[in-house]
């Protein structure tokens, strides 16, 4: 009776264990294309970061788990107007003073940032919050503030160069204009130029005299 039974249970055990692999790895199959679908290129690098997919899926679900604790709200538009002020005396300063504006770029995206609800936090974190549901234009703030940064450290020697800093404006801008186009009526929503006059412009994005303006690279 025993060596009838045994095979079957030892089949059925088999069925079982080969059908919670399936299960399982069905799961973490549709985990990882649904966060490679959110986070886009900041999937790859965060796992290039931590070195292991499974710690990566793990930071990036903190991260949205941690977003979604934020009140994140909407600019109101005296917000947006005085933002966009703001950004524009940065657009203008940068003729004269490259260095100065991008600095002060980096400022003004902190100040829009906790406008709209994002805690007070270090780069690293705001970055890894932004991510979440601005993962494309988290990108260009990594970039426009790692030459912001490099600008800080190098502010009493070599200078950095200025078409590096305009890059790094051009960068900032596309966070700046994705943060500030959630107003509480889209309807009056006027968009902001990219770096070029100064000036703040309802038409296409276009270049002026600081010199061309290219999306970066990927």
């Amino acid at each position: 009776m025993m060596d009838t039974v045994n095979p079957i249970v030892w089949i059925a055990i088999a069925g079982v264990v080969i059908a919670a692999l399936l299960i399982w790895y069905f799961i973490a199959r549709s985990r990882t294309n649904r966060l490679r679908s959110r986070f886009g290129d900041e999937y790859d690098r965060t796992v290039a970061t931590t070195g292991s997919t499974g710690r990566a899926e793990h930071d990036l679900e903190d991260r949205q788990r941690r977003v979604a604790s934020f009140d994140i709200r909407p600019l109101s538009h005296d917000e947006r107007d005085r933002f966009a002020s703001e950004w524009t005396e940065v657009k203008s300063l940068f003729v004269n003073s490259p260095a100065e504006a991008v600095l002060r770029a980096d400022r003004t995206i902190g100040s829009l940032m906790k406008a709209r609800g994002f805690p007070v936090a270090d780069f690293d974190q705001r970055h890894a919050d932004l991510t979440v549901d601005h993962p494309e234009v988290a990108r260009h703030y990594r970039e426009g503030h790692d030459i912001a940064a490099r600008q800080s450290r190098d502010a009493t020697g070599q200078a950095i160069a200025t078409e590096d800093l305009r890059q790094a404006l051009v960068h900032y801008e596309a966070l700046f204009e994705d943060l500030i186009s959630d107003v509480e009526d889209r309807r009056n929503t006027v968009s902001t130029s990219r770096v070029s006059t100064g000036s703040v412009s309802t038409g296409p994005v276009s270049t002026g005299p600081i010199g061309r303006v290219a999306e970066p690279s990927r």
